[in-house]
């Protein structure tokens, strides 16, 4: 198991050890104790907060059920008063890491072709080969909760998103990948749909995830679509949906820390909404640190327009009312990339969060605006 994280335990007197998963970038758990479904919640809840990670031997049901009782236990706990919008967003992130950490030490063995000896339990090989890889002929551990994210992933990817702005169906669907970001926020895709092209030549689609973008551009008409992605996950996410859509002789993935060579007319990019440190690798796509990405964007992409070229920013103002960035610090950074406003449009998020008035952050979901700025070099 060497060049991989390994956990140990002591079990009916013999040590064991397995390789440790978890996408969640999570350490492995120092301490580890087999149960069987005679525990009970309050008994797992108790461990669990207190640093033990509960390995199951019993019936995969049960372990479900376990979980979800654990969750109950969690969520009875009432919410610290927040004094800012601010402090209510860093107060539920500490709250939702917290769950996070409790829940996840439930812990599932995989044999090493990936399926689970316990009783009912299903056969999650398929949605582990296309998180992980192949089988490496190893044991493993990982959380059950992260496992059931997988099941999920696995599900997404099979059965697809359906995506209104890339057409009717059925040839409209978005496969997603696991870890890789899903387009369920369709608002913005219908402001990228409705905005007026400055060129039907080429166009540039910054940090491409599913590669919904670079289909959309395509499916309106542009000649030839570029688009760059870090994460190996989105760029074989990307190229699979291209594939799918038939836009592939238009539309071309590489693998680039946001811009490709060379500049376009058009220049496009939907960075992380978020200037908040990502918890996991998994949090990526929805937290920027420091406002990296879009700061990255802003400051290149003069250079990467053509004349008369636009770069078009899609983003939400969530920070601005959360506390975490002003308005006026985003038009200071687009000033400071030699930018000007050519237009914006906007539109009101139809998630679900922004209607559920018992979420935490209700206050500033509610004011949410997504809007995308149209730029232009001075």
């Amino acid at each position: 198991m060497s060049g991989h994280a390994v956990v140990a335990w002591s079990e009916e007197g013999a040590q064991h050890s397995a390789r440790w998963r978890s996408e969640a970038g999570v350490p492995p758990p120092r301490r580890v104790q087999p149960v069987r479904d005679t525990l009970t919640a309050a008994a797992a809840h108790r461990m669990a907060s207190e640093g033990t990670a509960l390995l199951w031997r019993s019936d995969f049901h049960n372990a479900r059920q376990l979980l979800q009782a654990i969750a109950r236990r969690i969520d009875r706990k009432p919410s610290k008063a927040a004094s800012s919008p601010a402090d209510a967003f860093n107060l539920h992130r500490q709250a939702q890491g917290q769950r996070a950490r409790v829940l996840g030490s439930l812990l599932v063995q995989l044999e090493p072709d990936y399926s689970i000896a316990l009783a009912r339990a299903p056969d999650l090989r398929q949605a582990c080969r296309e998180a992980w890889g192949p089988p490496d002929a190893q044991r493993s551990l990982a959380s059950l909760r992260e496992l059931l994210g997988l099941v999920g992933a696995h599900e997404w990817r099979r059965k697809g998103l359906e995506v209104p702005s890339l057409g009717s169906p059925p040839n409209n669907r978005i496969h997603p990948h696991y870890g890789v970001f899903s387009p369920v926020r369709g608002e913005y895709l219908d402001l990228i749909a409705a905005a007026p092209l400055p060129s039907s030549q080429l166009a540039f689609d910054i940090g491409t995830g599913t590669g919904v973008v670079a289909a959309l551009l395509a499916r309106r008409g542009v000649q030839r679509v570029v688009a760059t992605d870090l994460d190996p996950r989105a760029i074989a996410c990307a190229r699979e949906n291209i594939e799918r859509l038939g836009v592939h002789e238009r539309v071309q993935v590489i693998q680039a820390d946001l811009f490709p060579p060379g500049q376009a007319p058009l220049v496009v990019c939907n960075p992380p909404w978020l200037p908040a440190r990502p918890s996991s690798p998994l949090e990526h796509a929805i937290y920027d640190e420091d406002s990296r990405m879009l700061r990255g964007f802003l400051q290149g992409l003069a250079r990467h327009l053509t004349t008369d070229g636009e770069g078009w920013l899609v983003l939400s103002d969530l920070a601005e009312h959360l506390g975490l960035r002003t308005r006026e610090a985003l038009a200071a950074m687009i000033q400071a990339g030699g930018l000007r406003v050519v237009a914006r449009s906007e539109v009101k998020p139809r998630h679900p969060k922004a209607l559920d008035a018992n979420d935490p952050l209700h206050a500033p979901r509610s004011k949410e605006i997504t809007s995308l700025w149209r730029l232009s070099a001075r």
